[in-house]
């Protein structure tokens, strides 16, 4: 049933919850960059964490994408999220008198705020080799490891590909990206935390939700039974650990029993996002 404002898909808690409720609160007041974000979104999550790691001074404004606002749409014409509205000269005048163009693209928006001066450093290697090498594996995230995360959530009997050939699909990619790790640290490129790891946290520490909506409780093999590949898949649980107890991670989540209706939807193969209809198509990320 479509929600009293049309879009299907719209009915979802209106505001962050848990640790990432703490954050919006820090982050209410006016700042020069301003982040149109989803609580629900891991797109949103990959800038968030962005923000939170690099320690920008940033606003928190929540936008339900599925409402297609008029105001929202003036910055995003797509409607998506997130979208950072930059100071930027000859942009929108805020009510705060300062000047903004709007950026939208996960990975360009995470990009963009890397650069931004900060006493952080960068989540890209200062190696230009490495630095090209982490940009080939975060395309990897988005060409291959998403599309194939939601062929496996939106598995329904009546699909051309079994729940198996999903399964095996996904933990293939996965494979092979944590394959191409430092064996040194815990991060994907070593001891530091990239935006390597940035671009597949989110859907990573959402993998609990094949368990819960699809049954599958092997999709990444438990410890000892990993066969020739238990290194590797050692290597990912190492990962995994750190991934889930950063801070920056961990704090940009909500409570997970507000995930679960967005959820059902997606494994229902009922969602009407862009990407849930590229994948009920056959095609990939949008």
């Amino acid at each position: 049933m479509p929600s009293a404002n049309g879009h299907p898909d719209a009915d979802l808690h209106p505001l962050a919850t848990g640790p990432a409720h703490k954050i919006v609160e820090a982050h209410k007041g006016p700042a020069p960059h301003i982040l149109y974000s989803g609580w629900f979104c891991p797109f949103v999550q990959r800038s968030w964490i962005t923000l939170e790691e690099k320690q920008i001074n940033y606003q928190y404004i929540e936008i339900n994408p599925y409402h297609k606002d008029p105001e929202f749409l003036k910055l995003n014409p797509r409607g998506l999220v997130p979208t950072l509205a930059c100071p930027v000269p000859g942009g929108t005048k805020g009510e705060d008198g300062v000047e903004r163009k709007p950026l939208i693209e996960s990975n360009i928006v995470s990009e963009y705020l890397d650069a931004l001066p900060s006493d952080q450093p960068s989540l890209f290697s200062d190696d230009l080799y490495t630095r090209a090498r982490q940009k080939i594996w975060i395309d990897f995230v988005g060409t291959r490891i998403i599309s194939a995360f939601h062929r496996l959530l939106q598995h329904t009997s009546d699909k051309p590909y079994s729940m198996d050939d999903a399964k095996f699909e996904l933990r293939g990619h996965l494979k092979s990206w944590i394959s191409e790790a430092s064996n040194e640290g815990d991060f994907w490129s070593g001891q530091e935390f990239s935006m390597t790891d940035v671009s597949l946290a989110p859907w990573a520490v959402r993998l609990w939700v094949y368990e819960h909506f699809k049954g599958v409780k092997d999709l990444i093999p438990t410890e000892g039974d990993g066969g020739e590949d238990e290194k590797i898949w050692s290597r990912w649980r190492r990962w995994i650990h750190a991934i889930q107890a950063r801070d920056s991670v961990k704090n940009t989540l909500s409570d997970q029993e507000h995930y679960l209706p967005i959820y059902q939807r997606y494994a229902d193969d009922k969602a009407q996002s862009e990407l849930a209809k590229a994948t009920r198509s056959g095609r990939g990320v949008p």
